[in-house]
């Protein structure tokens, strides 16, 4: 029962901070948290919920976080700005929007592009050696294993001829018809004949 009630009213609510906002052209933030935990929100679409807590601290004089999270809205701020600053900073390096620079800044902006080009060149200049000493290596191995190729080529080839001669000599011995003779240190034989 209570929760069909607060449906309601969070309803009504919500419209009632819409029709303010439409209305009377008032700056409205709606915050709200269910028993549940979920939570329901309204902010006008003319002033982000930022700007309102800001005039909120700045006309009740109450801080609505501590200091921590002051420190870290402090600190994105910070880096913020000097994310702004780095983007200018390579717009210029890219010679983009340049023509409100002072003479020293564009003489900064030169050195600064002439000692880039110089570690772009020095690196370049180590990759190139690198790229030389590997394909010397490359090669130095190529010949390596082709002579090693050659060397099992030729062991090959003489292992082939071996075989051949063998074959060609039993090949040759198959093809002679069998003799027999007979031989004198044979006594039993000798007589015979």
């Amino acid at each position: 029962n209570r929760q069909v009630t607060y449906s309601k009213r969070r309803n009504g609510i919500i419209k009632k901070a819409k029709e303010i906002t439409v209305l009377c052209d008032a700056q409205v933030s709606l915050v709200i948290f269910a028993s549940s935990g979920k939570m329901h929100e309204y902010c006008s679409p003319s002033a982000p919920l930022v700007n309102i807590l800001d005039k909120y601290h700045k006309h009740s004089g109450k801080k609505l976080w501590d200091a921590k999270h002051e420190n870290l809205s402090n600190e994105v701020d910070r880096i913020k700005k000097e994310n702004d600053s780095m983007q200018i900073q390579l717009r210029h390096l890219k010679g983009e929007d340049i023509t409100s620079l002072h003479h020293t800044e564009l003489m900064a902006m030169e050195e600064a592009l002439e000692n880039g080009l110089a570690s772009v060149r020095e690196r370049q200049n180590e990759v190139y050696i690198n790229m030389k000493k590997n394909e010397k290596y490359m090669e130095d191995e190529n010949k390596r294993l082709n002579i090693v190729l050659h060397q099992q080529g030729m062991s090959m080839e003489s292992r082939e001829m071996e075989s051949g001669y063998n074959q060609s000599v039993h090949d040759y011995q198959s093809h002679m018809p069998f003799s027999f003779r007979v031989q004198p240190i044979q006594p039993n034989l000798h007589e015979r004949m």
